[in-house]
């Protein structure tokens, strides 16, 4: 017996260090990724980077501070389409879908979540775009959105799953109405999950290029309307890594820090939020 227990007791400790090995190395390429992009983006960051206006190509000085708010103004607005539509989606195929119809959903949640999204942005280009006969931010925050409601669907609806039936019946037996249950006993118990879905969502769309380059493209002034072209972050990291000139390469190093920051930020409230409310 004592063999047997010394055995299992290895073999415990074994596979904990394995997992260990594996995050670390799962660890280094993040960590390195995160180390050369803070190393070559701070000599560029500066107040004037963070607040002023981009200047002409091969001159000096100018900033990223519209490419800013139209990343904060076209990620709010995406997420205030999506997110809605994809926690509803994913509370329907959990609590009140069954048959075919809600396979077909999961199914066609599936195959979206892999689409490339240069093909929704192709998409919007010739729905939106073209009837609006210019581009617009609008344009590029439904892009954004239609590749968001997958993911929030799919992960709402299996967050949801996991709560336990015995919590909807005692509510049931309770004579709370269904919809009752589901919002404020299902929805309170698997808020987690859902938050840590719309997290995943953000952090896909947050950086997405080619649907903002067919929607949105870009603009050399403050945001001006959601019916006009309007600059982000993850393409004036395009122009700028492409360009010709040093110092436009360095501020694309610096944009590229700031993006990271922007998530890693929104998943940081998100989850100090989560926390409090799962205490309070």
């Amino acid at each position: 017996m004592n063999g047997v227990s010394f055995s299992r007791k290895w073999r415990g400790r074994l596979g904990i260090l394995l997992c260990y090995v594996a995050l670390g190395i799962a660890l280094i390429p993040l960590l390195s990724i995160l180390a050369e992009t803070a190393l070559k983006a701070i000599p560029a960051l500066n107040l004037e980077f963070l607040t002023a206006l981009p200047k002409a190509f091969g001159t000096p000085g100018g900033g990223v501070g519209n490419a800013i708010q139209g990343t904060a103004i076209m990620v709010a607005t995406a997420s205030a389409i999506g997110i809605p539509i994809g926690v509803f989606g994913g509370i329907y195929l959990s609590e009140y879908g069954g048959g075919r119809y809600a396979d077909l959903i999961r199914f066609l949640s599936d195959v979206m979540t892999g689409f490339p999204s240069v093909v929704i942005g192709v998409f919007v280009w010739t729905t939106v775009v073209l009837f609006l006969h210019h581009f617009a931010a609008i344009a590029g925050a439904l892009a954004l959105a239609i590749l968001m409601i997958p993911v929030v669907t799919r992960t709402t609806e299996e967050s949801l799953k996991l709560v336990p039936n015995s919590l909807r019946e005692a509510s049931l037996a309770l004579g709370i109405p269904k919809w009752k249950t589901t919002l404020y006993v299902v929805l309170s118990v698997g808020r987690n999950g859902i938050l840590t879905g719309a997290i995943l969502a953000i952090a896909r769309i947050a950086g997405e290029t080619a649907p903002i380059l067919l929607t949105a493209l870009s603009s050399s002034y403050w945001f001006s309307g959601l019916d006009q072209p309007m600059s982000t972050l993850p393409i004036t990291i395009y122009y700028y890594a492409i360009s010709p000139f040093a110092d436009l390469r360095q501020k694309a190093w610096g944009a590229a820090f700031l993006l990271i920051l922007f998530v890693l930020g929104i998943s940081i409230v998100v989850r100090v939020l989560s926390r409090r409310g799962a205490t309070s």
